[in-house]
């Protein structure tokens, strides 16, 4: 079986600008080049981006659709859509766990789809290391 991975929201905007990420992410990114699998993003990280980009807080020169349009296209990601069966499934997580919505959504989508989840989110970390979600730290 192909390995996969899920970007959350802080690394699809470090992809995107080119920042500098952990050694072991860019071992991801290259099994992912070379042997296939899936490298994904959450529908949920689209509303994230165009909050951060309407907001000031992720300086953009365009629309923050075609903002997460051209990052999807560039890094050639899947978007995961927020099924009912994912939302559902983030409400009822194993706790401990954080109460932000969409970290929750992220973390069940990864879940729900076997993906290991590339994040710098110390909750997300920890919830992985506590054997909840499979985690890459970036």
């Amino acid at each position: 079986m192909s390995e996969g991975f899920l970007l959350d929201t802080c690394a699809v905007i470090w992809t995107a600008n080119r920042k500098l990420m952990s050694q072991s992410s860019m071992d991801a990114f290259e099994v992912l080049s070379v042997g296939g699998g899936v490298l994904a993003v959450s529908a949920m990280s689209a509303w994230e981006i165009g909050m951060l980009i309407s907001r000031g807080r992720l300086p953009a020169t365009k629309d923050a659709l075609v903002w997460f349009e051209d990052f999807v296209t560039a890094s050639n990601v899947v978007v995961l859509a927020a099924t009912p069966a994912v939302l559902i499934a983030a409400a009822c997580l194993p706790e401990p766990l954080h109460r932000a919505p969409m970290d929750r959504i992220i973390i069940a989508t990864a879940r729900e789809h076997d993906l290991t989840i590339i994040t710098r989110d110390r909750a997300i970390l920890a919830y992985g290391a506590a054997g909840h979600v499979k985690t890459l730290a970036c």
